[in-house]
């Protein structure tokens, strides 16, 4: 959400950006805020005025009483409760103003960051920069979903049964890959001096508007029946979510966190959720990264994010690139976002495997997560970044660990988490 100022003195500003961005849409939005802004101080002005009129002449009333002007003091009387009826349509108006103002500035876009290239959408994201040798190897490289069971680690058959398409079950040694995967991830952003957390796994509807766009919460969230509750499709909601309606003080940034939990996701309008596979799935975990920080430190804090997730993947012996995200292809609170993408061998392709955001001070004037400065409150950056999500991350491990016998290599950091094996063998 941005700051009212800036549509009080440039929203022409405001307009360029959402041209930037392929919405056009939404142009008539920012001066529909800008009259209603004006309406809105129009109104308090008048309701200031008409609160000092009647304190005036709420004094006088008692002196025209001691006078024995009755008469008088009568009229003064009236004076005042009209002015009370005016001001209470005057506070009405002002509530429906300020609802009115919210409502369109939370689909308002936020100001995407000079560097940002301009495109329509993902097919426009720029590739910055690739790490790792991306091979293809002289043997076939089977589907993931048949490496796993040729390592007896997958049942999509039951998960169907008891849960419908995109679920699954994890077993044997590829579920203890899963969780050692997972344990590795925790322990690499622990030794970086991230704060390691568990979270709450439900939020509150508060938070998830203060944490993202209304289009992507109708397409990820899903709501607890009855409860103002939703399941979280990532840590970070739930993780910039605990500040809300806080003041930190400044010594306290930045505030570097890394957070463990399930994802839950409709994945609404996805393509192949029907599809025999772990790529696109309904319920996954996570290890992520957030930070929270002075505006002025919140570039060199993204590259740092990206680049230990750069790093992850590559102590485990994956090829990734870096792709910066378009205008099109960054969601309304995003300032500036880049994926991380891991080489498929079997496609001879990169995919997502993660994402770093930027999001300005979007969502902590959303949740009114403000600083206590030397020259005043101010609203920090946040910003959010995935270290490892499998099981999709499985595809890319297995893939560039595969033996042409079907057995699949384990890196040395992983092997501490696996009881000590350097490799899976295939299930005969």
């Amino acid at each position: 959400m941005l700051d009212i100022m800036l549509f009080r003195t440039d929203p022409e500003r405001i307009k360029d950006n959402i041209r930037k961005k392929f919405q056009d849409e939404k142009l008539p939005l920012v001066d529909e805020v800008v009259d209603m802004d004006k309406q809105f101080r129009e109104a308090k002005a008048k309701g200031d005025t008409l609160r000092n009129q009647r304190k005036v002449i709420s004094k006088k009333i008692g002196g025209l009483m001691g006078k024995g002007l009755k008469e008088e003091a009568e009229a003064a009387k009236a004076e005042v409760a009209s002015i009370a009826r005016e001001l209470e349509a005057l506070e009405t108006l002002e509530n429906e103003l300020t609802a009115a103002i919210r409502e369109r500035m939370l689909v308002i876009p936020n100001i995407i960051d000079p560097s940002v290239p301009i495109g329509k959408d993902d097919q426009e994201n720029v590739e910055v920069e690739r790490f790792g040798e991306p091979t293809v190897p002289d043997f076939e490289i089977p589907y993931h979903i048949d490496i796993m069971e040729g390592l007896n680690g997958v049942d999509l058959d039951s998960a169907r049964r008891t849960s419908g398409n995109g679920f699954y079950y994890l077993r044997g040694d590829i579920a203890r890959l899963h969780s050692s995967i997972l344990s590795y991830a925790r322990d690499f952003m622990i030794d970086r001096g991230f704060t390691y957390y568990i979270p709450p796994f439900m939020i509150r509807g508060d938070v998830v508007t203060g944490v993202m766009s209304f289009s992507e919460m109708e397409n990820m969230m899903y709501k607890i029946e009855g409860e103002d509750l939703y399941l979280i499709g990532t840590s970070e909601h739930s993780m910039i979510g605990k500040f809300i309606d806080t003041i930190l003080s400044e010594s306290d940034l930045p505030q570097a966190l890394t957070s463990y939990s399930p994802c839950f996701r409709k994945e609404v309008g996805a393509h192949g959720i029907e599809e025999r596979g772990v790529y696109r799935i309904h319920q996954f975990e996570k290890q992520e990264m957030i930070v929270v920080c002075k505006p002025e430190d919140s570039m060199d804090w993204f590259q740092k994010l990206y680049t230990n997730t750069v790093n992850f993947f590559r102590s485990l012996d994956i090829p990734v690139r870096t792709l910066e995200c378009c205008s099109g292809d960054l969601a309304d609170l995003k300032v500036k976002s880049i994926d991380v993408e891991a080489w498929s061998p079997r496609q001879q392709k990169y995919f997502e495997v993660g994402s770093c955001s930027n999001l300005g001070d979007a969502q902590a004037r959303r949740l009114g997560i403000r600083v206590r400065g030397e020259d005043g409150n101010y609203f920090p950056h946040t910003l959010n970044n995935t270290v490892v999500a499998p099981p999709r991350m499985l595809i890319a491990y297995l893939e560039n660990n595969l033996n042409a016998d079907g057995s699949v290599r384990i890196p040395e950091p992983l092997r501490m988490y696996m009881g000590g094996k350097d490799h899976l063998s295939c299930v005969k």
